[in-house]
C-alpha cells in the first residue's frame, strides 16, 4: 500500500511551525528544531529511502495481520520491504512518503532482519515479533526502574531479550510532528534502569506468561494533564475544553510580547524610584570561609525580617550541607525575589526579571543543579543573595537539596536597602502571568509524542495519570473518556485495549471523614470503565503519605498485567478486587452487595505502621479509625449528611455497615479520602476500589480547565 494512512495524511498539515517573533529561550528552541527537522525531511532525507526512528534495530513488531512499515523516499520511487521470507512493495507518493503492511499473524518471535530497498538499502537488525504496548501518562508512568523498591536486585537480574523499550523523546508542539526521536533498547543490567518501572514489570509479566517478546513504547511526561495528550480535534469537540485550549494557546503565543513590555516597564520603574540593583562584593558574603561575624540566625522558610533587615533591598543567606559528594545535586529554592545562587563561593545561577518570568512559564523557577564535580565530600556551603526591590526578601516554601530538606536555621546578613515609598508600589508594573508550561498545553504532547507513532501497530495502552487533573476531578469524567476514544480513533482501532491505574493513596491520614478531590478523581477514573475494552488497576494500598511517587511499582505492573492477561489474552486469572454493586438499608444498618466478578470480599490484615516515604525508610504508627471493626475505611451518614467512621463486617458475600451514632443511615462511603486506611480485598488479595453509595454534589463540580 503506497502513501500514508488516510487518517493522518500529511497533506492536511503545515510543514513548518510558525515561530512567533521575540520568543524567550524556553520556547524558541523547539520551533527552531522543528523547522530544521522538517527541512531535513523535505530535502536530504528524501534523496534516499529512510525510516522513522521507531523502525530501527531491536524493535518489537506486533504479531498481527497488517503491521505497517513506512518511511520516506524520492517521489515515485519503488520501495521493497522484506522480512522472514515475505516481500512487499510500495511506491512513494508525491510527498515522498511510502507505506507497506506485513502479515505477521503467524510469525514466530524471531529475531529477524528487516530489509528496505530503494535506490539505497537499509537493514534493521534484531527485529522480534510479539506484543507491543504503549505506556503513557505522567510521572508515575515515567518513573524509572532505578528509582523503585528493590531496583538494584531487579536490574542485576534483568537480562531479557524478550523485553524491550522505545523511549519517545519529549517534544511539546502545537503542530503534529511526523517523527518521534528515540531508540529501542533490550532489557539488561546495562539498560533496564532506564525503563519505565510500571512498563518494565508489566512487560516482564506478559513475556513470562505469553512466552513471546514484549515491546514497551514509553511516551510519558511528569506533571502533565490528560488534555495535553488529547488531539486538537477531540478537544475542540467539547465546548468547555475548546475554549480552554484556545485560551492556553493564545497565552503562549502572546507571552513573548507581553514579557518584553513588562521587562521594559519594570526597568524604567527601577530607575524612576532609585531601586536599580548595585554592584556587590560576592566573595565577602558567598565565600566558603566567610566569618560568621555580623550574621544572624533566621528560620527558613519565612521572611528575612528583624532589626537591620530592609523592607526592600538585598540580603544574603547561608547554610552548610554535609554530603557524600561525587554526584550532581538538584536544588529546589523557592525564593521570592531575584536570586543569585552560590555554591562553595562559585556563582551557580542568577535570575533577573526576564529570567524570573521565563522560569515561571517553563516550570523551572527555583530549580538548579550543582554539577557533580562541585559537590564535595563533607562540608559544602550554599549562599543566596536575594534582591527584592518591591517587597521583603523571603523563602516562602521549603528548600530542598536532593532528598535533603534545607528547612531550619540559616545565617542571614543585610547588604543594602531602599527607602519605603508608597508611590513606588502603587505604580509597580503588573507582573506578566505565566502561560501554561508548553508540556501542559492542550494537545501539545499528543502532537509531539503520540501523533508520530500512530502508524505503529500496538496491542493496547497502559496509562498512569490523573494527579494533575485532581483539582478538576469532575471534569475528568469528560476528559478521560475523551482521550481514550480519541486514541482509539487515531489508531483506527475502536476496541483498542486501554488499561489504567487508579490513583494510589497519598497525603496525610485524617482523623475524621472529609471530602477529597483525589477520591473524586478516582471515581472519575472508574467511570471510564463504562467504555468497552477498559480495565482499572486499583492502587489504594500501594501509596505513601509523603511521596506522590510510590516506590512499589512491581505490584502496579503486575496488576496491569493481570488485566491484560484476562481481558486481552483470554486467561482465566483474577484481575479485579471487589466491585460495589448496590446497597440496601435494613434498620440502622446498610448492607452492600458486590459484583461476583470481583471475587469474594475478605478483610486483609492491617499492618502496625504505614509508609510515609519509603525512599527514606520512613513509617508512622497506624491509628485505626474503627478499632473494633473487622473492616476499616467505611464512613456512614444520615439525612444530615454528617459523615462518621463506621463499623463494618463481612457476612457471606456482602458487607454490613453501621454506627451507633447514626441510627437512621442513608449512605455509605468506602476509602473516600486522599490517603484512606482501608482493607477490603478479595481472596486473591486484590483491593476493592473506593466507592460511595450517595449522589451528593462533589467539591470539584465547577472546576474547569
Amino acid at each position: 500500500m503506497a502513501g500514508a494512512p488516510e487518517r493522518i495524511s500529511p497533506r492536511t498539515r503545515p510543514l513548518l511551525a510558525p515561530a512567533p517573533t521575540g520568543l524567550p529561550s524556553f520556547l524558541s528552541g523547539y520551533f527552531v528544531l522543528l523547522g530544521l527537522a522538517t527541512l531535513a525531511i523535505s530535502s536530504s532525507l528524501l534523496a534516499a529511502v529512510s525510516l522513522p526512528p521507531i523502525i530501527s534495530d531491536h524493535m518489537v513488531l506486533k504479531r498481527g495481520g497488517a503491521v505497517p512499515i513506512w518511511g520516506n523516499a524520492d517521489p515515485a520511487e519503488e520501495v521493497v520491504v522484506s522480512m522472514n521470507g515475505q516481500t512487499v512493495k510500495a511506491r512513494a507518493d508525491g510527498d515522498g512518503q511510502w507505506r507497506v503492511e506485513l502479515n505477521l499473524q503467524n510469525s514466530g518471535p524471531g529475531p529477524f532482519e528487516l530489509v528496505v530497498e530503494g535506490k539505497n538499502k537499509l537493514v534493521v537488525r534484531d527485529v522480534v515479533v510479539g506484543e507491543v504496548w504503549l505506556a503513557s501518562g505522567q510521572s508515575n508512568m515515567e518513573w524509572a526502574l532505578r528509582n523503585t523498591s528493590g531496583a538494584d536486585a531487579e536490574i542485576a537480574a534483568s537480562a531479557n531479550p524478550m523485553l524491550r523499550q522505545f523511549l519517545v523523546k519529549k517534544n511539546p508542539t502545537p503542530v503534529p510532528a511526523e517523527t518521534a526521536e528515540g531508540q529501542w533498547i533490550v532489557a539488561s543490567p546495562e539498560t533496564a534502569s532506564q525503563f519505565t518501572a510500571v512498563g518494565y514489570y508489566f512487560g516482564k509479566n506478559l513475556a513470562q506468561e505469553l512466552k513471546r517478546p514484549v515491546g514497551i513504547i514509553n511516551s510519558s511526561w511528569g506533571g502533565t494533564p490528560s488534555e495535553a495528550w488529547t488531539s486538537t480535534g477531540s478537544m475542540d469537540s467539547v465546548p468547555d475544553l475548546k475554549a480552554a485550549r484556545q485560551k492556553q494557546w493564545e497565552a503562549i503565543e502572546q507571552f513573548p510580547a507581553n514579557l518584553k513590555a513588562y521587562v521594559e516597564a519594570f526597568a524604567a520603574w527601577l530607575v524612576r524610584f532609585g531601586r536599580v540593583d548595585k554592584p556587590f562584593d560576592a566573595p565577602a558574603y558567598a565565600g566558603p570561609d566567610v566569618s560568621a561575624d555580623g550574621w544572624v540566625k533566621v528560620k527558613v522558610p519565612g521572611e528575612i525580617a528583624g532589626e537591620g533587615f530592609p523592607e526592600f533591598g538585598a540580603v544574603w543567606l547561608r547554610t552548610e550541607l554535609q554530603l557524600k559528594g561525587g554526584e550532581p545535586l538538584a536544588l529546589n529554592l523557592p525564593v521570592a525575589g531575584f536570586e543569585s545562587v552560590y555554591w562553595n563561593g562559585k556563582l551557580l545561577a542568577q535570575t533577573d526579571p526576564a529570567k524570573f518570568a521565563e522560569q515561571q512559564a517553563s516550570g523551572t523557577r527555583g530549580r538548579f543543579t550543582v554539577p557533580a564535580a562541585d559537590v564535595l565530600p563533607g562540608r559544602n556551603v550554599l549562599a543566596l543573595r536575594i534582591y527584592h526591590p518591591m517587597a521583603r526578601a523571603q523563602i516562602p516554601g521549603k528548600p530542598q537539596a536532593g532528598e535533603l530538606s534545607l528547612a531550619g536555621d540559616w545565617l542571614a546578613k543585610a547588604e543594602d536597602g531602599f527607602p519605603g515609598d508608597p508611590a513606588a508600589l502603587e505604580s509597580l508594573p503588573k507582573q506578566v502571568p505565566p502561560p501554561p508550561r508548553v508540556q501542559n498545553a492542550a494537545s501539545y504532547l499528543f502532537n509531539g509524542m503520540i501523533h508520530p507513532i500512530l502508524s505503529y501497530a500496538i496491542n493496547g495502552v497502559i496509562w498512569y495519570q490523573g494527579e494533575s487533573n485532581a483539582s478538576r476531578a469532575y471534569q475528568y469524567r469528560t476528559a478521560f473518556p475523551l482521550l481514550i476514544t480519541d486514541w482509539r480513533k487515531q489508531w483506527g482501532q475502536p476496541d483498542l485495549p486501554f488499561y489504567f491505574c487508579q490513583l494510589a493513596n497519598y497525603r496525610d491520614k485524617l482523623k475524621e471523614p472529609a471530602e477529597s478531590a483525589w477520591a473524586e478523581l478516582r471515581e472519575a477514573q472508574q467511570s471510564a470503565l463504562a467504555l468497552p475494552g477498559t480495565g482499572q488497576a486499583v492502587l489504594i494500598d500501594l501509596g505513601e503519605s509523603d511521596d506522590i511517587h510510590p516506590r512499589n511499582k512491581k505490584d502496579v505492573g503486575h496488576r496491569l498485567a493481570l488485566i491484560a492477561l484476562a481481558k486481552t489474552a483470554g486467561r482465566k486469572n483474577a484481575y479485579s478486587g471487589p466491585v460495589y454493586d448496590s446497597m440496601k438499608i435494613e434498620g440502622d444498618r446498610i448492607v452492600l452487595s458486590f459484583n461476583p466478578a470481583g471475587g469474594k470480599p475478605v478483610a486483609a490484615p492491617l499492618a502496625a505502621t504505614f509508609p510515609l516515604r519509603l525512599a527514606a525508610d520512613q513509617t508512622a504508627p497506624l491509628v485505626r479509625n474503627s478499632p473494633s471493626s473487622e473492616l476499616e475505611g467505611f464512613a456512614i451518614c444520615g439525612e444530615d449528611r454528617k459523615w462518621v467512621w463506621a463499623d463494618a463486617k463481612i457476612e457471606g458475600d456482602k458487607v454490613v455497615v453501621w454506627s451507633k451514632n447514626v441510627p437512621s443511615p442513608v449512605a455509605v462511603r468506602y476509602a473516600w479520602a486522599d490517603n484512606p486506611t482501608c482493607n477490603l480485598v478479595n481472596t486473591d488479595g486484590l483491593p476493592a476500589a473506593p466507592f460511595r453509595t450517595d449522589d451528593f454534589p462533589l467539591t470539584t463540580l465547577d472546576q474547569k480547565l
